[in-house]
């Protein structure tokens, strides 16, 4: 979901990356959707090769997607079809996460592979002589372009690295995009969230697997057209050449956002069971990684004991594992009996990720508001139902004075829904209910996280400014003692504190958004 404050932190990231020429550009396609360059041209009030040439950064940085609206579509005009764009904002908030992805390669592969993956994420999408051009920067002889496709290789194997999407896919825009939820002030009423164009132009644009991933396969954009429009002196950069150096590349999101989340559950069964737990955990969504079909799969592929034990061998800590002590992790995992069809395992992978996410919160409400709210929002939490004061009070021990003032500050700040009930007898009374509504709150504590997440970009962006003198001195005068010194000191120790804050609020936000 794309928040108030997620929108802030994506043009932030754009103008720090980019300047505020690009940054413009893309706040108005955030504003307005889909926008033909015309009309980016009038909305934005640049110049067309301003915007052209800010489209183009977009583009190669993988952070905004063409594409032709389909001339079967009733809204279209048969007679002139023009290119839109689109701004990708995951893509965008996924800068954030480039050391992340960095980190991954390195774990999985090797320091080469790693310098390559650098490239792309720096340089937006390369061909494979620009990789080999860039990897013989600063050398005597030119890297040899065999050595880059063998590391290339390796990246494509693991479908760490992808070939570009098409640049223009022809996407139906006939259908009525809705949003995720119709409400008023603090209302708990939840509309089913439907297919956005961004999703349908995302999905159109990226080519079938055999193509994706292979050096040799031809690409064709699925478009066949003809236009004089302007769109057309940007275009997006054409795949279909025959030859394999000039095929663009970039890193593949996708695949990096999954190990994360594959990470993020893993850590989290150790945290709550143990290492054993944990390893079989690995061992199933290792041995189901190649027939994922979705990022946010709701539960793990079935797969038979005998497969799940022998996975779990090939670890250090699972050789010590009994055939028992496999299935007892599996019931801790939630594998009950009763679950077990055909002796196929499932894991609720989903389950997982709730529970981090209920315990993210309720550690938001503990330290903001203290232990008695703490357990009232935990009681409603799990409970899912309403509750009136009083009873919210004495099942979770709490003064009854303080209790209504603690659920109204909670309330106050969206973190409860509440009612109120006429009760009818020898006297009218007004009862108030309060329950926790998740997928609303869920959004709420996200779009805090991205005001959270800005706010430590904006500090860090104004600390790089006002430091920046400092930035050009030479190192040795910087290890000298005296004033230069203690100043540079500082810096670092902040730049370290907010960069470590930063990381540990990105993975809060994958938790609730990416996962």
């Amino acid at each position: 979901m794309v928040t108030q404050f997620g929108i802030k932190l994506a043009v932030h990231l754009i103008t720090n990356h980019f300047g505020n020429l690009v940054a413009k550009v893309c706040k108005n396609l955030f504003s307005h959707g889909a926008l033909t360059l015309d009309q980016l041209v009038r909305y934005s009030e640049l110049t067309k090769d301003q915007v052209k040439n800010s489209l183009l950064v977009l583009v190669q940085h993988n952070c905004c997607q063409a594409f032709a609206p389909d001339v079967d579509d009733d809204d279209v005009d048969r007679l002139r079809v023009r290119t839109q764009y689109l701004v990708l904002f995951d893509n965008i908030i996924h800068r954030l996460r480039f050391s992340k992805f960095l980190e991954t390669v390195s774990r999985k592969l090797d320091e080469e592979c790693v310098e390559l993956l650098d490239g792309l994420l720096r340089d937006g999408r390369l061909t494979l002589k620009q990789m080999v051009d860039r990897a013989s920067q600063g050398k005597e002889n030119a890297v040899d372009t065999k050595v880059v496709r063998e590391i290339l290789s390796k990246l494509l194997t693991a479908r760490l690295v992808e070939r570009c999407p098409v640049p223009e896919p022809v996407v139906s825009t006939s259908f009525k995009e809705t949003t995720t939820r119709k409400r008023g002030a603090k209302s708990a009423k939840i509309f089913e969230a439907h297919e956005t164009l961004e999703q349908r132009v995302v999905e159109a644009a990226v080519p079938g697997d055999a193509i994706r991933f292979s050096f040799t396969a031809d690409m064709k954009p699925n478009v066949d057209r003809e236009t004089n429009s302007d769109d057309d002196e940007i275009g997006s950069i054409q795949q279909n050449d025959e030859k394999e150096e000039e095929i663009l590349w970039r890193a593949n999101f996708e695949e990096f956002i999954r190990h994360l989340r594959h990470q993020a559950l893993i850590d989290n069964i150790r945290t709550q069971h143990d290492d054993g737990t944990a390893t079989v955990l690995s061992a199933v969504l290792e041995a189901t990684k190649t027939v994922e079909k979705k990022v946010k799969m709701e539960n793990s592929v079935p797969l038979s004991l005998d497969t799940i034990t022998a996975e779990v061998m090939k670890t250090d800590t699972g050789r010590t594992m009994t055939i028992d002590r496999i299935r007892a992790s599996l019931s801790l995992l939630g594998c009950s009996q009763r679950m077990i069809v055909d002796d196929a395992y499932s894991i609720d992978l989903k389950k997982i990720i709730e529970r981090a996410q209920n315990e993210e919160v309720e550690s938001i409400v503990l330290k903001r508001y203290g232990r008695d709210a703490y357990r009232m929002f935990r009681l409603l939490s799990k409970d899912g139902c309403f509750h009136d004061t009083d009873k919210i009070a004495a099942s979770t021990l709490v003064e009854k004075k303080e209790a209504p003032k603690l659920l109204y500050r909670l309330w106050k700040d969206n973190y409860l829904y509440m009612e109120k009930v006429v009760a009818t007898g020898v006297k009218q009374t007004t009862i108030l209910m309060w329950k926790v509504s998740k997928p609303l709150l869920w959004e709420h504590v996200l779009d805090e996280m991205y005001h959270a997440a800005l706010n430590l970009s904006l500090r860090m962006a104004f600390e790089q400014e006002k430091d920046e003198e400092l930035l050009n001195v030479p190192r040795v005068k910087l290890n000298e003692a005296g004033p230069l010194q203690k100043k540079y000191k500082r810096l670092v120790r902040v730049w370290r504190l907010l960069g470590s804050s930063l990381t540990k609020l990105d993975e809060a936000l994958m938790l609730f958004h990416d996962f």
